[in-house]
């Protein structure tokens, strides 16, 4: 076991880990921030997606020790954000009725944000590209697609 200090979601918290512990288990087992999903555990399924200084990135397959002094941001920090960008993604997943069961939604809203942070207005295939790594068992890729163009067009 090791000490690390992490921040998460705008706060400082210290953590008592084996280095090796991906992120994911940090976040749901230690801290209770069970909006992050395990879904596959080998970095293909996005449903344990999280951004780390701002860049979207799989937390089952992160390990602790790797975090240095970089910030994580959970679906959480997002549901609490007054951002603009935060605001106009959920209001368009919203509209479009995007969540079908809904696990795989925190992961693809994460991967959405982290899209139109550094392209506000993106193509279908910048979409395509951005979204790849995440997967709908419910297939609403669709609407995901949908909510991703409305929310850019409110961003330009």
């Amino acid at each position: 076991m090791a000490k690390f200090k992490l921040k998460i979601n705008g706060a400082v918290k210290n953590i008592d880990a084996d280095p090796d512990t991906p992120i994911l288990w940090v976040l749901r087992d230690h801290l209770d921030l069970v909006g992050t999903k395990y879904g596959c555990g080998i970095a293909q399924c996005g449903a344990c997606t999280v951004h780390l200084d701002n860049s979207a990135i799989r937390s089952c397959s992160v390990a602790l020790n790797a975090i240095g002094d970089q910030e994580i941001t959970t679906i959480e920090g997002f549901s609490k954000s007054s951002e603009k960008i935060e605001k106009i993604v959920k209001e368009a997943w919203l509209t479009h009725d995007v969540a079908q069961c809904g696990y795989c939604q925190s992961g693809q809203i994460m991967s959405a944000i982290a899209l139109l942070k550094i392209n506000p207005n993106p193509s279908d295939k910048d979409i395509d590209r951005a979204m790849m790594g995440n997967i709908c068992r419910c297939g609403t890729y669709t609407r995901i697609k949908t909510a991703i163009k409305t929310a850019a067009a409110q961003l330009t």
